[in-house]
């Protein structure tokens, strides 16, 4: 749809609600109540919840009838601030088509000299404090919309990180758009590890879903729970769920992403036979892994790509080969991620080649 310029809703609405924007509210019932969410509509059919209250990672999401991401058993679970020992992490991890998991460490539970860390860090479940929503402008014309927020992952005497989110976008475009910058407020060097869990599901992820991605893979240190699967399909085509994938069944891809001459890294899923698409890019620069994870379990069918920093393999493996990121006191890395929705053979096949 074409909002731009002289819209065919020129001086025919009142409200700017009446095409989209963002809507914030508190939940009242369930493992979630009392959590800070924002529902952002864009005005094409697609429209998502941010949860204030979780990181302001990205929930449910929608496009028109068809939902997007993958809801765990657990769905929206109010913040544990302290779900950072062993695996206590899935526990609240309500799967959303945005977990960020970071931002000081993240990967399998580990510990040595510098400490104890569970899974994948305490982002996700800390709190926002908002800075400022920016609604579209009906009477100007600017259709643009924002949210922004803070989230630290602080300690006294350090570390301390602080991640300022902008989740941004434009009434009439199914996109999202998010840039994160990550400063170190310490007197101290900070290890820094970041990795994006985009989770997507039923109906867009479906028997024979296209995965796209081009690279090359990576070996892991263990291919124990890898199946025939993607060992047969090198995990480019979606599976039906299958028994092997039961409990912690998975299989997952490390892989080294090709570029665009910009630096952009474009992968994504296409569901040709309900002809919808999710493509995600970003900088290789900023982001020199993606990940795989695949995971068909019966009742639990989902699969995510993974833009990261590193290999999930946690920050005690990181520190010893040398690749962990260290942000001296003052130092800020920016992380952008770009998603569209696709809709139609055409869309679908100009944004990936076919």
């Amino acid at each position: 749809m074409n909002l731009s310029g002289e819209a065919r809703w020129k001086n025919k609405i009142s409200n700017s609600h009446q095409l989209g924007g963002i809507e914030t509210s508190i939940l009242d019932n369930g493992p979630g109540r009392g959590t800070r969410i924002a529902w952002i509509n864009t005005g094409t059919g697609l429209r998502y919840k941010i949860v204030l209250d979780r990181g302001m990672d990205i929930l449910d999401t929608f496009f028109n009838q068809h939902s997007l991401s993958w809801l765990s058993h657990a769905g929206n679970v109010s913040p544990h601030l302290f779900s950072n020992a062993g695996i206590d992490w899935l526990r609240t991890f309500g799967g959303g088509l945005l977990t960020t998991c970071g931002i000081s460490y993240m990967g399998p539970p580990n510990d040595d000299e510098f400490g104890k860390r569970g899974l994948h860090g305490n982002f996700s479940n800390t709190p926002a404090e908002l800075i400022s929503i920016t609604q579209p402008d009906i009477h100007s014309g600017n259709l643009d919309f924002q949210i922004v927020g803070l989230i630290k992952e602080t300690t006294t005497f350090g570390p301390s990180l602080e991640l300022k989110r902008t989740i941004s976008g434009t009434i009439g475009k199914a996109a999202i758009r998010i840039k994160d910058e990550v400063t170190n407020r310490g007197n101290t060097p900070a290890p820094h590890m970041i990795l994006y869990h985009i989770n997507c599901g039923w109906p867009l992820i479906d028997e024979g879903t296209r995965i796209i991605w081009q690279g090359e893979r990576k070996a892991k240190p263990s291919d124990a729970n890898n199946t025939d699967f993607n060992l047969k399909h090198e995990f480019t085509r979606c599976a039906a769920p299958m028994d092997e994938h039961s409990g912690f069944g998975e299989d997952v891809a490390f892989i080294d992403p090709k570029t665009d001459e910009n630096d952009q890294v474009l992968c994504g899923y296409a569901n040709d036979a309900l002809q919808l698409a999710m493509s995600i890019s970003f900088s290789k620069k900023q982001m020199p892994w993606l990940i795989n994870w695949q995971h068909w379990g019966k009742n639990e069918y989902v699969t995510a790509l993974e833009p990261a920093t590193h290999p999930p393999v946690g920050q005690t493996a990181a520190r010893k080969d040398g690749t962990l990121i260290f942000l001296q006191p003052g130092e800020t890395r920016q992380y952008d991620l770009d998603l569209q929705v696709l809709n139609g053979k055409e869309e679908i096949e100009a944004k990936f080649h076919k």
